[in-house]
């Protein structure tokens, strides 16, 4: 897959998902092929929505949510990749897309209508975004040998 493709695909999943819930409906979807993966959260508020997708084996997925309408999306391929999205606020959006193995990557939205994206691909890679205020955009991609 190409880096570019790899970002246009993160960047869609977190700006166009969309998902057919009741209006007040909090959405939390996980899915995992593999071996002892893991993935959890919170949603504390009304119309957030969680995404995790990982396979593989020993990945871990986290999504914390306080506030209304914010979104977040975690997609792991490979071992041993941590990803976690922690969001106060409203109608912020985090995506995180991992390829191979031993990637950290955290990001922290505090304010509203925050975006951002990243992907890390190769081995090892880490990354911590922290947005405060409102209308931040963020995106890092990263190939780590």
């Amino acid at each position: 897959m190409t880096r570019r493709s790899i970002i246009a695909t993160a960047f869609a999943a977190v700006v166009g998902f969309t998902a057919v819930v009741p209006a007040m409906a909090n959405d939390v979807n996980i899915e995992q092929y593999g071996w002892r993966n893991s993935a959890g959260g919170g949603q504390h508020g009304y119309r957030n929505r969680i995404h995790f997708y990982q396979d593989g084996r020993f990945n871990s997925a986290i999504g914390q949510q306080y506030g209304h309408r914010n979104l977040a999306v975690i997609g792991q391929r490979g071992a041993n990749n941590y990803g976690a999205t922690y969001q106060y606020g409203n109608r912020n959006a985090a995506g995180i897309a991992q390829f191979g193995s031993n990637h950290t990557a955290i990001l922290t939205q505090d304010g509203n209508g925050n975006i951002a994206a990243g992907v890390q691909a190769g081995h090892g890679c880490n990354a911590d975004v922290s947005q405060g205020g409102s209308g931040n955009v963020a995106a890092f991609v990263q190939d780590c040998p």
